[in-house]
């Protein structure tokens, strides 16, 4: 039988269902085109509609295939599957022959993936350290231990070698209970948190209703993580007498580091983060309650209003205590100072 990737490499090829199809229609055509597709990059396909059916574009995935159907697929040349360096300037905070830290700017996608193959912080370290990168952590991740959401800014540590990686690896799945790992985040949330210093102790695990999105889970479920976080807020705006405020900036340390922990915490408890449009979408009409000079700035806001201040690692080499912080972002800054007036 011929591979029908080989086939349609660049062209647009035309699958129909047998009696036999059945199941999902991203399972299916990653079961149909070969092993070159994998079934995150076909979910990619039908998201940018290069997936057709009766000649309309298909955008949902989770589409039950019915036997006599015909698709067809847009399928574009394989790529190169190690990612390549490309000269991506990188705000370097310190760096040995161990380590790099680096304070990553809102925007960056951590490592490659479908429909960011390119243009992302492993792209640019390749080509800033160059070779010592190679094979740590895996073709995609090479050194990569931990990662930042695409718009969430701040410090990250990176592995320039295998040994580095592993040590670097043990503290963060460690979460810090053992190791002087350290995590901390500020956020600009709405309204204002009744307690001003509080842990937030709710597991979590995938959206029942979008994969892509997490949600708080009671401990019991299988699918549930433990996630706890610990907050204080630092400064309140728009503060009415009765204590209550528009909005927040809340200092966050993770105990354990869950995806999206801090959004989905802060969420659950009443205080999505602002530019939040995942978890916060409800509050955007907040901004309607702020000065016009101070809601214009808060309505253009692009991301989720969260910075990784703060990392403290022990060396993996010396055992030495590193601490490193990034002041916030000018975007933040600017946010914060719209909302101080």
């Amino acid at each position: 039988m011929s591979d029908p990737f080989k086939e349609a490499a660049g062209i647009r090829k035309v699958l129909t269902a047998d009696e036999t199809a059945e199941g999902r229609l991203d399972a299916w055509l990653t079961a149909q085109v070969g092993e070159e597709f994998s079934r995150s990059r076909i979910q990619a396909l039908i998201k940018d509609n290069a997936v057709l059916l009766n000649g309309a574009p298909v955008t949902d995935a989770k589409r039950k295939v019915r036997p006599g159907e015909t698709y067809e697929i847009t399928l574009p040349e394989p790529e190169d599957p190690t990612p390549q360096g490309e000269d991506i300037p990188l705000d370097v905070l310190y760096e040995d022959d161990d380590v790099i830290v680096i304070s990553k700017p809102a925007g960056l996608v951590v490592h490659p993936a479908a429909g960011n193959w390119t243009g992302t912080l492993v792209n640019a370290l390749i080509h800033h350290c160059g070779d010592s990168l190679s094979g740590i952590g895996g073709v995609r991740r090479p050194g990569i231990v931990h990662r930042l959401d695409k718009d969430t800014s701040g410090v990250m540590v990176v592995a320039k070698n295998d040994i580095a990686h592993r040590h670097l690896s043990l503290q963060f799945a460690d979460h810090g209970r053992t190791t002087s790992l350290e995590r901390a985040y500020q956020a600009i949330v709405w309204g204002r948190p009744r307690q001003l210093i509080g842990t937030i102790d709710a597991p979590l695990g995938r959206s029942t209703s979008d994969r892509t999105r997490r949600a708080v889970k009671r401990p019991d479920n299988q699918d549930a993580d433990e996630a706890i976080t610990h907050y204080e807020v630092i400064e309140r705006f728009h503060e009415a007498p009765d204590a209550t405020a528009l909005a927040s900036l809340v200092d966050c340390h993770l105990e354990t580091g869950r995806t999206h922990q801090i959004r989905v915490h802060m969420a659950h408890i009443g205080h999505p983060l602002l530019g939040d449009a995942v978890y916060g979408g409800g509050f955007k009409t907040k901004a309607n309650l702020l000065p016009d000079a101070a809601k214009q700035v808060v309505n253009r806001f692009p991301r989720q209003a969260l910075h990784a201040y703060l990392l403290q690692f022990e060396h993996p080499r010396t055992g030495e205590v590193m601490h490193f912080e990034a002041p916030l972002p000018n975007d933040m800054e600017e946010l914060a100072e719209a909302l101080r007036a």
